[in-house]
């Protein structure tokens, strides 16, 4: 249609006036019949067809939310419980390897020397050890008792390297006669308050007796621990001498993290928890009802609860069965999924409140309803003009216009009831309407038919954009949500790291730009005299770099134990990032390992930032020195070493490029003398507030703007031989 002014030309009114003018309006009164019964027919057609879309897509996008989060329910299950069972099978391979070796000493005592184990030293608290423990009534001047402590004390330093390399709790043996070896880094905990030693009756703990029932692995009830008091499960087997038990080995696994993530897992509707092999929900972030965890002489077994539909679930999860089902639990309806724990038999259960997830689909039909609400009454006020027209024109000419009116009325009908007939099929997502030559009328009738068009496709477009954008979102918050914590976990971030040392204080943090970031920190002592302190760069951002972190750093560290130069643990594990790297990614490294008993050190850098010292009562200041490739760049790269002195009550101030390439909205960097003037703001500060100081100082540089890269720092502060003692 065109518009001259404020005339429609080619318009219903513009050829009711040519037909009025033309032929003296001898048909209008047939003209008008027609129209008004077709529009109110096209009124009904249109309110039918809404409610049927309605229906379609209500249930369209209703099953199909139903089948992404049963789908990622499941899948959460069975990660959640892959996870769990290697945890445990890592410790049970760790628990029969001690069991193996008690077993060839028993089998063969002449063929070993007798190492001495002494009782707990709470001095060394922080440094693992193997440690005595034992009952009241054993004598431990007995010879015998004396002979065996010696024997079992071969297992010492086998029990120190599986507990520095896992993350168990405590790695333990206790024979027949109750001597206990136990090794952990806390001795201070087998210590009563009033400083006598405690005593373990270990013959007498559940685990023992069950583990000589059992003949084989054992794995225990949640338990509360004998001297730390945590919550955790003892993994235990049987040590047997010409078929005789002398001794059950095992190990000690705090469940904590276990706990807090199932605790912290109640939000949007949904929540995890854990059932053990008894049906008894043992850990659940819900506080009252059937989900509340409860001591286990109180707790319900859930396979024999009231609610036939929850007590079956459960039998069938615990069963290694547990698919995803439709459960409603205390007025609320659940979908819950449901995956087994081979090695201790328990079973992860994670949930979604079907109201919840259905809501995305309510608020798009309401908005959906609205938007025809407004459509529909738009066309009716139309009519509602044209009628009065109508009768204006129909009392001028309604006796002379019945001939040329009928034929008028045919032309324009027919579209219209074309359009009725194609509205009508509409009956599922998968139809559309669509333009045909018979619409191209040039007036209202077409600009109806492109509404019509353009409004099947719209919904169409929006249904597919909802699906696709909710079903990626909650990928990629259930994947990031675990990739999150396992780099939080791999950082150091208790502090002091040392408590026990006062020759060397230090404090780091790492703030990602993204859920996950390719930076991190590490440091740790090479041994008893000699501090490995790392700071790295990936490059790129997101789930690749932090891949790539977690692999450099688990090289760099494990090469650094061995011993060696950081220049030449910088050169092998450059060698090992280069193999396969078809990725094409690299890291930038800064290594220093000192020599706390001097001060000595040596330091190689990858191409990371220049480190930043200051020496007792001075200032903050860049330490420049030619750099090396980063790592992973191009293989056969030999580092070279640049030697320092820290002198008693110097500092050290390293970081990644996040700091000085923080970014405000005039796109100014930071850059490194504003680090400088935050460090030396107060340089005689502890370390935590140095850092402190400096996120303090990015902050109000970049005001309210996006963080760009990980920002990462650490700092060191060397007191020496002379603060030590």
């Amino acid at each position: 249609m065109k518009k001259f002014k404020h005339f429609v030309i080619g318009g219903i009114e513009q050829k009711i006036f040519s037909l009025v003018f033309i032929s003296i309006a001898m048909v209008i009164l047939t003209y008008t019949v027609v129209l008004l019964v077709q529009a109110n027919r096209l009124t009904k057609i249109v309110a039918e067809t809404n409610e049927k879309q309605k229906t379609v897509i209500a249930g369209v996008t209703d099953s199909t939310l139903e089948l992404m989060v049963t789908d990622r329910l499941e899948s959460e299950a069975k990660k959640e419980a892959t996870i769990a069972d290697d945890l445990f099978t890592q410790v049970e391979s760790q628990v029969r390897i001690v069991a193996d070796y008690a077993t060839t000493l028993y089998a063969n005592p002449d063929q070993f020397e007798r190492i001495d184990i002494k009782e707990p030293d709470a001095s060394t608290k922080g440094t693992t050890s193997a440690q005595l423990i034992y009952s009241d009534d054993t004598d431990i001047t007995d010879p015998a008792i004396i002979d065996e402590i010696g024997l079992l004390g071969n297992l010492g330093g086998l029990m120190v390297a599986q507990y520095d390399n896992s993350v168990v709790n405590s790695m333990f043996i206790t024979s027949a006669n109750d001597i206990t070896i136990i090794t952990d880094n806390t001795p201070q905990n087998k210590y009563n308050p009033d400083g006598s030693l405690k005593k373990l009756r270990g013959t007498q703990r559940p685990w023992y007796k069950a583990t000589a029932e059992e003949g084989d692995i054992y794995y225990s009830n949640i338990e509360t621990d004998s001297f730390t008091g945590g919550v955790e499960i003892t993994i235990t087997m049987p040590v047997y001498k010409d078929g005789e038990l002398v001794a059950v080995a095992g190990a000690d696994l705090y469940l904590e993290t276990m706990k807090e993530e199932v605790e912290g897992s109640n939000k949007e509707g949904g929540f995890l928890m854990i059932v053990n092999q008894n049906g008894q929900v043992i850990f659940s972030p819900k506080k009252s009802g059937i989900f509340e965890v409860q001591d286990s002489s109180k707790a319900q077994d859930l396979r024999e609860c009231d609610n036939e539909e929850l007590a079956e679930f459960i039998a069938a999860a615990i069963g290694g069965v547990g698919s995803v089902r439709e459960v409603e639990v205390e007025g609320v309806t659940y979908y819950m999924a449901g995956s087994a724990l081979e090695t201790v038999g328990w079973a992860v259960i994670t949930s979604a409140n079907k109201e919840v997830v259905l809501s995305p689909s309510s608020q798009m039909m309401n908005q959906y309803e609205k938007n025809q609400t407004e459509a529909i009454t738009s066309y009716r006020d139309s009519t509602k003009r044209a009628g009065t027209i109508i009768a204006v024109v129909l009392g001028l000419g309604v006796l002379l216009a019945l001939f040329c009116g009928q034929m008028l009325a045919k032309q324009i009908v027919k579209p219209l009831n074309e359009m009725a007939n194609d509205v009508t099929n509409i009956k599922n997502e998968n139809n559309v309407f669509e333009m045909k030559k018979i619409y191209n009328t040039g007036d209202e009738v077409q600009a109806l038919a492109e509404a019509f068009e353009d409004l099947t496709k719209r919904s169409r477009e929006y249904i597919g954009q909802i699906l696709k954008i909710t079903a990626e979102k909650e990928r990629i918050g259930a994947e990031l949500n675990v990739a999150t914590q396992i780099q939080a976990d791999m950082l150091p971030t208790i502090f002091p790291p040392f408590p026990d040392r006062k020759d060397v204080d230090l404090y780091a943090s790492m703030d990602p730009a993204r859920e996950v970031g390719g930076d991190f920190y590490d440091f740790f002592l090479v041994d008893e005299n000699h501090l490995a302190m790392v700071m790295a760069d990936v490059s790129g951002k997101g789930v690749p770099a932090a891949l790539f972190m977690v692999i450099a750093k688990t090289l760099i560290k494990n090469r650094a134990m061995m011993g060696g130069s950081p220049a030449e643990i910088l050169t092998e594990v450059n060698n090992q990032l280069c193999e396969g790297n078809e990725a094409e990614m690299f890291v930038t490294v800064w290594l220093a390992i000192v020599d706390l008993r001097t001060g000595k050190g040596l330091a190689a850098n990858a191409g990371h930032e220049h480190p930043v010292i200051c020496h007792k009562g001075g200032q903050f200041e860049l330490v420049v020195y030619k750099h090396a490739l980063a790592l992973a760049t191009m293989e056969g790269v030999k580092y070279k070493e640049h030697e320092f002195t820290l002198l008693p009550g110097d500092k050290v101030f390293v970081y990644t490029d996040g700091v000085p390439e923080a970014t405000d909205k005039r796109n100014e960097l930071f850059g490194t003398g504003r680090m400088l003037e935050a460090l030396n703001e107060d340089p005689s500060a502890e370390p935590s507030e140095l850092i402190s100081n400096v996120r303090v100082a990015i902050d109000e540089f970049v005001e309210d703007e996006e963080q760009f890269d990980d920002i990462t720092m650490l700092c060191i502060v060397y007191h020496g031989k002379e603060e030590n003692e």
